[in-house]
């Protein structure tokens, strides 16, 4: 099930550099991860963002890009919601080494 997030995280990372120039997206970015650590229950009673559950965050993952897949949707050259959720997706997955680095 964590292929769905290398999957993901090999899509969506080079989308990171993008935060540089596209503060914006960056702040979508971030509350979508907000939303998500949230949507999955990932609490933490600390200042650090608790970590969501690996299997938790790839079914996700997997039932996101299922949604995508059903209205035939394609990757934007800017961002939209779903290309914000997917970069969120892989944020969370790097930033909680969910998955293996790549390499």
């Amino acid at each position: 099930m964590s292929c769905v997030l290398t999957t993901v995280c090999a899509g969506y990372e080079a989308r990171f550099a993008e935060f540089a120039f596209e503060p914006g997206f960056a702040a979508a970015v971030d509350q979508h991860a907000a939303e998500i650590r949230e949507r999955l229950g990932a609490r933490s009673a600390g200042p650090e963002p608790a970590a969501p559950d690996r299997a938790a965050l790839a079914d996700y993952a997997l039932g996101f890009l299922d949604a995508l897949a059903e209205i035939d949707w394609r990757e934007p050259v800017a961002y939209d919601y779903a290309v914000c959720r997917l970069t969120a997706l892989t944020y969370l997955a790097r930033r909680h080494r969910l998955v293996a680095p790549r390499g």
